[in-house]
């Protein structure tokens, strides 16, 4: 089994940083695509950016610019730089990875998500 688990949630007030951290743990062979996804009150999860092992990188059109990914492969953890936050970023955020086991190829793993607020 893999277990993901997201750090560095909490309140943060409008244009300011959090840098969110996942790490993974398990029977874990290799880590193809790391992530960030986010579902706010009312509304459906959604991407926020993703990281390949070959190191490309994608991003939500909201938090380009803002946003920054990136993966210590060694550590199998993945960390998210939030910059300039808004109210519209408050969400709780879940980290994603697609993980070959040792019994299984390219399976999706989640964390339980932690909650950021942007707010004054």
């Amino acid at each position: 089994q893999v277990q993901l688990v997201e750090s560095g949630g909490g309140l943060v007030q409008p244009g300011g940083s959090l840098m969110l951290s996942c790490a993974a743990s398990g029977s874990i062979f290799s880590i193809n695509t790391m992530g960030w996804y986010r579902q706010a009150p009312g509304k459906e999860r959604e991407l926020v950016a993703t990281i390949t092992s070959s190191g490309r990188i994608n991003y939500a059109d909201s938090v380009k610019g803002r946003f920054t990914i990136s993966r210590d492969n060694a550590k199998n953890t993945w960390y998210l730089q939030m910059n300039s936050l808004k109210p519209e970023d408050t969400a709780v955020y879940h980290c994603n990875a697609v993980v070959t086991t040792t019994h299984y190829y390219n399976a999706n793993y989640w964390g339980k998500g932690t909650l950021v607020t942007v707010s004054s």
